[in-house]
């Protein structure tokens, strides 16, 4: 009995079915490639930089090495504050939900304003012309300016970083929604206009779904800006919240406090992101196709190698 070989051949044109020592030889290769990987590299990274950092500014400025922090006590100090012994007046935990607090009073309360101001501006041109100017205005006014003007006239109460947190964030969210109105498809209405839709169902299945991807834009600007204006707000006129925790480790002079309340920020806002706007992303935008990337990272790689062999060949 004779048996036939019907794998391809190489002359077919099919690919050829790689071997187990192929794939194991392209395995560090796909490693690398991997996001996973990445992310965790970009943190060894991080610390690889930090402890390089302090060797060369040892050798330049010998006195920095006694106030710059290693990664070891800012570590330390985190875990310090992790587990509730601190010397401040308030813990980690107490001291978040004090500025949670006001960062999402102040964020909704953009978050609604914005929106309702973006459409009108959006769907009328007088409200446009009568609004854009004062929304420049506010949108090119930084952060520290509102932050210094609502604790002169607010004081130390929760009402000024509050303030802080809806005037830096809420002209992101006007800009975002109006363009968003002035980006949905013309030929949609038309449409649904031809069609005798009813209103209330073409602001919910064509204006909307348009509108989704500049709210999710506008409610991340304004998340983050909001966070900067309100640690900021808290720093000069705050008795209390993160802004004044981290102060307070300034005026203590211990540099790795600071450098730990810095991390403990970039830590929530990545938690933030991972937890809250990333599910509900998915959630939102569910009905839409999944384009991998990896396609066309792989089709790129592809025409990057047929054109090293056509080089390749040509000399």
């Amino acid at each position: 009995m004779t048996v036939t070989d019907t794998r391809p051949s190489a002359g077919t044109g099919s690919q050829p079915v790689p071997s187990p020592a192929h794939r194991l030889i392209g395995l560090p290769a796909k490693i690398a490639k991997s996001p996973n990987f990445a992310r965790i590299l970009f943190p060894i990274a991080l610390f690889a930089v930090w402890e390089l950092s302090l060797i060369a500014v040892e050798e330049i400025w010998p006195f920095a090495v006694d106030v710059l922090p290693t990664p070891s006590e800012v570590g330390g100090f985190m875990w310090d504050e992790f587990i509730t012994d601190t010397l401040a007046r308030k813990n980690l935990y107490e001291t978040f939900f004090i500025s949670l607090r006001r960062l999402l009073s102040g964020f909704l309360i953009a978050m609604v304003l914005g929106t309702a101001l973006g459409l009108a501006m959006g769907l009328s041109r007088a409200t446009n012309a009568f609004c854009h100017d004062w929304t420049m205005a506010i949108l090119a006014m930084p952060a520290l300016a509102w932050a210094l003007f609502n604790s002169i006239i607010f004081g130390f109460d929760d009402r000024g970083p509050i303030l802080t947190v809806i005037l830096a964030g809420i002209p992101f969210v006007i800009v975002n929604v109006r363009e968003g109105v002035r980006n949905t498809p013309r030929e949609l209405f038309d449409m649904a206009r031809s069609f005798k839709v009813p209103q209330s169902k073409v602001i919910r299945h064509v204006l909307v779904p348009s509108l989704m991807p500049f709210m999710f834009a506008a409610a991340r600007y304004c998340f983050s800006i909001g966070w900067k204006g309100l640690v900021i707000a808290e720093v000069f006129g705050g008795q209390d919240g993160a802004g004044w925790t981290i102060k307070f480790w300034y005026d203590a002079h211990r540099a790795h406090g600071v450098v730990g309340y810095a991390a403990f920020f970039v830590i929530f806002a990545i938690l933030f992101e991972r937890l809250v706007f990333e599910p509900i992303s998915r959630r939102a935008f569910r009905w839409r196709p999944q384009i991998s990337t990896e396609v066309v990272e792989e089709a790129f790689g592809e025409h990057h190698e047929h054109y090293g062999e056509e080089e390749t060949a040509r000399h």
